[in-house]
């Protein structure tokens, strides 16, 4: 860290406009805070809707970047992990991004439903600029007291990035699926999510995965992450998609369903693909992209659906993401996933490679 007191920060100053790099002051810590040194930081579809202003209440200017690895430089007094073992300075960790989850409303203590617990703070959406260095696209990370940190040890930093925020997301909605032994499971998207929710699905035992999405580098992906059978969603019309997957499953439809599109007529497709009495996931709808109609009777009562929607994620995901690529054979499959690294200085760089689909998965290195 040397005597500089500021670290240089790509910075979102506002919706629809450029990121800019800004030096930030280092943070005067406090008992259980920590400065982490970043080794890198994820560039994910939910910084693009970022800087296209489609999340409520973003405090604009921030720092994005809200899955990071890097190295405790500096901690002031003790930090613990789940385990109550004490972290060290030189010890290379991530940290659940999500931060003051209260565990004392009524949304965590009733509803046992934390992802919506009105008090929680995440690190590179919801804390600005004026909260410090709160987002990973930067050279240091302020870890406020509190903050949850996870050893990586033997899990390599590409590997867990990899993983990124799609692997505790996707696990949510696995777990929320409950797929069972040789369950027939539709994956439409084949983005980041839609990629780790297809591993997971083969490591929960998933007879079938089928995976309707695009472009075809990521498709080719979702073979590689376990996928049996793609379809490229513009090579076919909604009917057409309905009938690959039926022509797949002895004519029912999927045994279940995981919308990881972010499309909102995909909700209804994800219906119309699933068989009577079967299982809808919705967990790529995290932002507002507008209404779409269907027909009640038809796409779902007559079916007799389970239908669940999946908010993001909590420690737990987080957590057992990480110790499942201490598994070799877990690990693999997420070291199947390409990476694009970028610099502070080409952030915007990144983000339209986003946009674009021409990368899979896009990282911020602040180092290089």
């Amino acid at each position: 860290m040397g005597t500089s007191l500021v670290a240089v920060a790509a910075v979102m100053p506002k919706p629809g406009a450029d990121v800019e790099l800004r030096e930030i002051s280092l943070p005067e810590l406090k008992p259980g805070a920590a400065l982490l040194r970043v080794e890198c930081s994820e560039v994910c579809g939910t910084d693009l809707y970022l800087q296209q202003g489609l999340l409520a209440g973003v405090p604009y200017p921030i720092i994005p970047g809200h899955v990071s690895v890097g190295v405790l430089e500096k901690i002031h007094g003790e930090i613990k992990d789940v385990y109550g073992q004490p972290f060290a300075e030189g010890d290379r960790v991530t940290f659940l991004d999500v931060h003051k989850t209260c565990h004392n409303c009524w949304h965590c203590l009733v509803a046992k439903a934390t992802t919506r617990c009105p008090h929680r703070k995440v690190y590179g959406i919801t804390y600005g600029l004026e909260d410090g260095l709160t987002g990973g696209w930067a050279e240091y990370i302020h870890i406020k007291p509190g903050v949850h940190c996870i050893r990586l040890d033997d899990i390599p930093s590409d590997v867990f990035m990899a993983g990124g925020c799609s692997l505790p997301t996707a696990l949510h909605a696995v777990e929320r699926a409950d797929i069972n032994l040789t369950d027939t499971v539709l994956i439409l998207g084949s983005g980041p999510v839609g990629l780790s929710a297809i591993a997971l699905a083969t490591l929960r035992g998933a007879g079938k995965v089928l995976c309707i999405g695009g472009p075809s580098m990521r498709l080719e992906c979702a073979r590689r992450m376990g996928a049996c059978d793609i379809l490229d969603f513009t090579t076919a019309t909604t009917p057409q998609r309905e009938q690959w997957v039926r022509d797949r499953t002895l004519s029912r439809g999927a045994d279940i369903t995981i919308e990881c599109t972010g499309a909102p007529s995909a909700v209804t497709d994800a219906m119309r693909y699933t068989r009577d009495a079967g299982t809808v996931v919705i967990v790529g709808q995290y932002t507002d992209h507008g209404e779409i109609p269907f027909n009640p009777h038809l796409d779902l009562n007559k079916k007799h659906l389970s239908m669940y929607g999946c908010w993001g994620s909590d420690y737990s995901h987080f957590h057992r993401g990480v110790e499942l690529l201490r598994l070799a054979h877990a690990r693999a499959l997420w070291a199947n996933m390409p990476l694009a690294r970028y610099k502070l200085s080409e952030v915007n760089e990144a983000l339209s490679a986003i946009a674009a689909g021409s990368v899979v998965k896009a990282l911020v290195t602040p180092s290089t």
